[in-house]
């Protein structure tokens, strides 16, 4: 006779053997996920019905009739949620090797720390699983954490080395559009880390991403060769299902005494009847996934902020106002962070004659729209190129004066000359003067110890000294790239992404004069042939490289000093961030001027006079 607790080790013992019961990602998130106020604005348990169309898009990853998902999304849809989720899912219920790729290594540790260690601290069921990265244990630290049947590497898709050491079974790419196209000499770090997956039947690829430029963005080519999913709602007058497409949205607005925006309608018309409903009336009903092609193995899902929770309709129609109306640069970023779409340029090179045809008088050395002067410096082996702009509302920009100091930077003197003409003012018709905010100088050339010692001891006067960083692989750089000390000198040392840089310069040679960022350049004032042959000197080409489709900037004439010193003058803007919407006083007469002084005042966040 069997006695009970043999009887009862035995039924715990064929318990450990039963196979778990079959769970999506979804259910899995619904019964496990906890979000903190560390990564969410809804702190609290997961609820997959929060957002209906997140459902099939997690359930396909561990589908096992799909091998690979691809999702084109707009920012602020929880992207990287969708990736938390599968990683707490495969460590929990179906443990395997998982590469989680993102777009450099600089990346890694804040994933690593504030996404999946909060996600893992907060969820139970993970915790007693992964341990705390420890320094003297090697299984578990920042870029890699291991757990029963399997483990974790973070990295980054600049790295050739972290991409081939290592078999695995689930590949994570998180925001392929801003991969480089090769992973050092190695080739493209998509395909390195897909061969890592070759040897598991049973392999998953998830890419994700927010869309950028038309041809080159990874994440459209991938979901063009895809199911190319869209979530659909029935419309509410005919019920027949939809995408919901911003050019069938209808909207109306008021523009406030203050410039802003208040949207008083936004609605979306359907595109079988006709009928306008308002947002809660589409999104009250049953959404679905619609396929528009057939694939054997890949599912693509496309996500625009309309169908968002998070975001009104009224919001995205208030953030397409005030992207039309900050130019093309800003419109830009909307389509591809909002609508989840990538942008098409309209244009790849500019003619000189048409900007020198463009050249105007002005009323005075300094336009009265002008809020604040920068000023670039380009360091020659001869010379000295300086360009100072103004810049107004919307950025537009007027050139003030392309001045050239000649000598050889060796000597002293060709730095006091650069630094008395940097100490000028120049005024406006009511006699306002205006000095530099502020001033960047290249450092990449032959005479780097000269600009840092020159910049260290001018640095109450915002003269930096600045360092390009070109995009040779594809990557994406942006313009403000994180700013240092040099060793010896101790002066502030900006990096700047020069092709985002020469690709914002290049958007506003083109606006046209009514809009916002158009660039107005002064009759003489050093603005001759010269300067704008070298100010279109580079044009962007398309290239591919190993089967990756990129764009890069090429040189059409060999002296290009006024095209750089417009990204250098833009890259100043941006790090100053002046208040240039707020209009400017008009000057108060002589008779009129109280006779007691006054501090000046100092704008909040320009710090400029």
């Amino acid at each position: 006779m069997v006695q009970p607790h043999t009887q009862s080790l035995f039924s715990k013992m064929m318990k450990l053997w039963e196979p778990l019961p079959e769970l999506t990602i979804s259910t899995w998130a619904d019964e496990n996920r906890i979000l903190t106020t560390v990564t969410s604005a809804e702190p609290g348990p997961w609820r997959t019905d929060r957002a209906p169309f997140q459902r099939e898009i997690m359930d396909s990853i561990n589908d096992p009739d799909t091998e690979e998902a691809v999702i084109m999304a707009s920012a602020q849809l929880v992207k990287t949620e969708f990736l938390l989720n599968a990683i707490g899912f495969y460590i929990d219920r179906d443990p395997s090797p998982i590469m989680l790729m993102l777009p450099n290594e600089s990346l890694i540790d804040y994933f690593s720390k504030k996404r999946l260690a909060t996600m893992i601290d907060a969820t139970p069921v993970l915790r007693n699983k992964v341990s705390e990265a420890k320094s003297r244990d090697s299984s578990n630290t920042i870029a890699e954490k291991s757990f029963p049947g399997g483990y974790i590497a973070i990295v980054g898709a600049n790295s050739a080395a972290s991409l081939s050491s290592r078999p695995i079974r689930i590949l994570l790419c998180d925001e392929v559009d801003r991969y480089p196209v090769s992973a050092g000499k190695e080739g493209d770090p998509i395909a390195l880390a897909m061969q890592r997956t070759e040897t598991f039947y049973n392999r998953k690829h998830v890419f994700v991403s927010t869309p950028t430029i038309k041809e080159a963005s990874r994440i459209e080519q991938l979901y063009n060769d895809s199911t190319m999913e869209r979530w659909n709602l029935p419309c509410p007058s005919c019920e027949e299902l939809q995408p919901i497409e911003w050019k069938r949205m209808k909207f109306t607005y008021e523009k406030t005494d203050s410039g802003e925006f208040l949207v008083t309608e936004a609605l979306h018309a359907c595109k079988h009847c006709g009928a306008m409903h308002a947002e809660k009336d589409w999104k009250r009903g049953t959404g679905k996934w619609i396929a528009q092609k057939k694939h054997t193995s890949r599912r693509g899902f496309h996500l625009n902020r309309l169908i968002s929770p998070w975001s009104t309709w009224r919001d995205v129609v208030r953030s397409f106002l005030i992207a039309k109306r900050d130019g093309v640069e800003t419109l830009k970023v909307w389509t591809n962070t909002v609508l989840g779409e990538t942008w098409e340029a309209e244009g790849e090179k500019l003619e000189e004659q048409v900007l020198l045809d463009r050249c105007e008088e002005y009323p005075a050395e300094v336009p009265d729209e002008v809020r604040v002067l920068t000023a670039a410096v380009d360091v020659q082996g001869n010379r000295l190129e300086v360009e100072v702009i103004g810049w107004g509302a919307g950025k537009e920009s007027w050139g003030i004066v392309y001045h050239v100091i000649p000598g050889n930077p060796r000597h002293p003197q060709v730095w006091k000359d650069l630094d008395a003409f940097l100490a000028r003012t120049w005024s406006n018709q009511d006699g306002r003067g205006f000095g530099i905010a502020i001033t960047c100088i290249d450092s990449g050339g032959h005479h780097t110890q000269e600009v840092y010692r020159f910049c260290a001891a001018r640095e109450g006067r915002r003269i930096y000294a600045i360092k390009g960083q070109g995009s040779d692989k594809g990557e994406y750089i942006p313009l403000l790239n994180g700013h240092t000390r040099t060793p010896r000198e101790r002066a502030v040392l900006f990096r700047l992404g020069v092709d985002e840089g020469k690709a914002k310069v290049f958007d506003s040679l083109q606006a046209t004069m009514d809009s916002p960022g158009h660039c107005h350049f002064p009759l003489g004032r050093g603005y001759n042939l010269d300067y704008f042959l070298g100010l279109t000197a580079e044009k962007k080409e398309k290239h591919k490289r190993m089967g990756v489709t990129y764009f890069r900037w090429v040189k059409i004439r060999e002296r290009n000093e006024p095209f750089d010193l417009r990204v250098y003058n833009t890259a100043a803007l941006e790090i100053l961030n002046p208040q240039l919407d707020v209009p400017v006083e008009p000057a108060v007469p002589p008779s009129a001027a109280p006779r007691k002084k006054r501090r000046p005042q100092y704008t909040k966040k320009a710090n400029v006079w």
